[in-house]
């Protein structure tokens, strides 16, 4: 007997999906199928949709499916949630304008702070008070929540964010005006702030309130049409929705809180690439995504994705952006993806992005109406890609119209269209470049000591030259790269995230309180889970300090093993913590050592496929993998004769030597001159990469 389980990514230009038919009994794989659909801006399930009947999959074969979507970011950046209203103690209305002092445009002396999601006459204040340390200093005056409501009301309001003073040290008075709302405003869309975190900085939590309880309905009607969807197609299977911290959680959580979900399709691609180095044995990694709007890059150091609660979306060199305190894998995202857009400023220096194609009109190759010229057809001008295999042969490329675009590109910069193509590609691996080292360079670490593993729709196309450029020995492109992220859905278990902000000295003495703090917030982990039907051996914790020296504003994270926190665990703690400090400011000091936070991470397992090996014996030789030799143009290495082989066909062990183009249905792995190409026994290409003479 067997099962289908499929995971789902939507992203700016495609929707893909992955699928599998796994064995009930031993867990096998018995096929990875992955398909690409068009997205659908304003209505994308019906791209999800569109992939399962492009896979010829039935929505009731599925026992399980994952998705990861943008509906939350997109509803945020576009402004498109709903009328929302503030309650917050008496005093503190005016937190999400006051905000932080940390304008990037740091001379202008007109600069004008993001405008706020909510405005000010939809911020009410209530009586009450708490201390830092939870204690009532004034009580809850409920009685003014009736004329707060009924101003809401009159103002069209949909949904109400609850942010109180110190509420992460006690969230009673929280919890009070919740229920007091739903008893006067049944139905009312409602989030407060000890939901998402219970962490300090007053300005951070509150606006992560305010935009979770923006884009709820949104995201929860969202959410719902994606279930009717499926359950009208026969699906009876477990519906997961996949989270910013890089593990999947329930439909029905992901409606509480849907500000978890704000990066989900990124977060997963990490995750996989995290999943495939354990396979492979490969612990550190940078994991390099190209989509068709942006190239996302993160770090895993020592097998260990890294994750950040300093989250900030529209932050660029002119805005401060708006923080978002919920756990989210720590990557590095610029506007630069195969459908970025070439384009000359009034100054005629040419860039390439942040604007793009997207899905509609998509790259001038398309012939959907497409004019300007973007990465993709870029590549395709130099013969990289295949314009009769485009899109897996799905549609044939309009070379005539990519030719034209260029030729109007370089016209304005007084030069021939294949120089100008190969000026569009130069920029945007420039850019990448500048990605890359701010998740490494900037961070400490030497990119000489990391393997890229690729992925996207353009990954493969630009990591071989990326990886050049910044001495990188190894490249590794997944089997399935372009659907790499949503193979990584079906790799995750459940995950949550809990956090409590309690300072204290980190001394012996606190060691018992340490050990039952950790231990309640594991309990009410497991009790979240238990009532949602999850056995308690299925659920496990990994659990974290946030420490800082006596003195600083912020601090570094360090591991503690599960389990009773002795003063031999302490002593570990701070010869770990004085060590972390002194990798990542070079120094260490002779303060006392304060803690700040507790995290405790909370997994479920689920049932996950087992990565099968191909067999030798289905293959041929290497020769017979070869498509055909044509001219390909790889820029300052010349126009050269170059094999092209067909990646279905390329057996496990089999070796290779660049210049070489390997195709397959949704991406082109691009190998250079005298670099070394070996295909391991699951199918993943292994790109040895010479060092830069530079």
């Amino acid at each position: 007997m067997s099962n289908i389980r499929a995971a789902s990514d939507i992203g700016g230009t495609f929707t893909d999906l992955v699928y599998c038919e796994v064995d009930e009994k031993s867990g096998a794989i018995t096929g990875v199928k992955a398909v690409k659909a068009h997205t659908t801006p304003g209505q994308f399930q019906t791209g999800v949709m569109n992939s399962l009947k492009l896979a010829g999959v039935g929505k009731d074969e599925l026992s399980f499916f994952a998705h990861g979507s943008t509906v939350v970011i997109n509803a945020l950046t576009e402004r498109k949630g709903v009328k929302t209203g503030l309650i917050t103690t008496r005093g503190f209305k005016d937190i999400l304008e006051i905000g932080r002092g940390n304008r990037p445009d740091f001379f202008n002396l007109k600069y004008q702070k993001p405008e706020v999601f909510i405005p000010r006459h939809l911020r009410h204040e209530i009586t009450e008070r708490l201390s830092h340390k939870g204690e009532v200093l004034t009580p809850l005056n409920t009685e003014e929540l009736a004329p707060i409501l009924k101003s809401f009301a009159a103002e069209g309001v949909q949904a109400i964010a609850v942010c109180l003073l110190h509420s992460y040290a006690n969230p009673e008075h929280e919890q009070i005006i919740c229920r007091e709302i739903q008893r006067i405003s049944p139905g009312m869309t409602l989030v407060a702030s000890h939901q998402i975190s219970r962490e300090w900085r007053e300005y951070e939590r509150t606006n992560t309130t305010a935009l979770c309880a923006y884009v709820k309905p949104v995201a929860s009607a969202y959410l719902t049409e994606m279930e009717t969807s499926l359950k009208e197609g026969g699906f009876k299977g477990s519906f997961y929705v996949m989270q910013s911290n890089g593990g999947i959680d329930t439909v029905t959580a992901a409606k509480e809180t849907p500000i978890s979900i704000v990066e989900s399709g990124p977060a997963s691609g990490v995750l996989g690439a995290a999943a495939l180095g354990k396979l492979l044995g490969i612990d550190n990694i940078i994991a390099f995504d190209i989509g068709g709007t942006t190239a996302k890059c993160s770090l895993i150091d020592n097998g260990k994705v890294s994750l950040t609660n300093q989250y900030m979306i529209e932050k660029d060199a002119r805005s401060a952006g708006y923080p978002i305190m919920t756990p989210v894998v720590d990557i590095v995202e610029i506007g630069n993806g195969g459908g970025s857009i070439g384009w000359v400023d009034e100054f005629n220096k040419m860039h390439v992005g942040p604007q793009s194609a997207g899905a509609l009109p998509g790259p001038v190759a398309y012939g959907k109406g497409g004019t300007e010229p973007t990465t993709t057809d870029a590549n395709i001008m130099l013969g990289r890609i295949n314009p009769n295999y485009f899109i897996g042969g799905e549609i044939k490329a309009d070379v005539a119209a990519v030719k034209s675009a260029f030729e109007v590109l370089g016209e304005k910069l007084g030069i021939p269209a294949i120089d100008a193509a190969r000026g569009v590609i130069r920029i945007a691996n420039n850019n990448m470049c500048n990605a890359l080292k701010l998740v490494s360079i900037n961070r400490g670490y030497d990119p000489r000591d990391f393997t890229m593993v690729a992925f996207g729709g353009g990954g493969a196309m630009h990591a071989a030259s990326l990886a050049r450029e910044l001495n990188i020995p190894q490249v590794v492109i997944p089997a399935h790269a372009a659907v790499f992220s949503a193979w990584g859905m079906l790799l995750s278990d459940l995950r949550r995230d809990y956090s409590q902000t309690l300072p204290m000295p980190l001394i012996a003495s606190n060691a018992e309180k340490i050990s039952a703090t950790f231990k309640r917030i594991r309990a009410e982990a497991l009790e979240a889970y238990m009532a949602e039907g999850i056995e308690e051996a299925d659920v496990y914790y990994d659990q974290l300090l946030e420490l800082r020296y006596e003195g600083q504003e912020h601090t570094v994270q360090i591991d503690v093993p599960v389990g009773p926190v002795d003063v031999q665990t302490l002593d570990l703690i701070v010869r770990e913590f004085n060590a972390s400090y002194e990798r990542k400011y070079t120094y260490v000091l002779d303060n006392s050592i304060e803690l700040v936070s507790f995290k405790v991470t909370a997994f479920a397992t689920v049932e996950r496929p087992a990565l099968g090996k191909l067999d030798p014996s289905d293959f041929g030789s290497p020769e017979d993998a070869i498509k055909e030799i044509r001219k390909v143009d790889f820029d300052e290495d010349g126009i050269m004769e170059t094999a092209i082989y067909q990646r279905e066909k390329l057996a496990p062990n089999t070796l290779f030597i660049g210049p070489a183009i390997v195709e397959e249905s949704g991406s082109t792995v691009v190998i250079l001159r005298d670099q070394h190409v070996r295909v391991d026994e699951y199918g993943n290409l292994h790109i040895t990469v010479k060092r830069s003479p530079r």
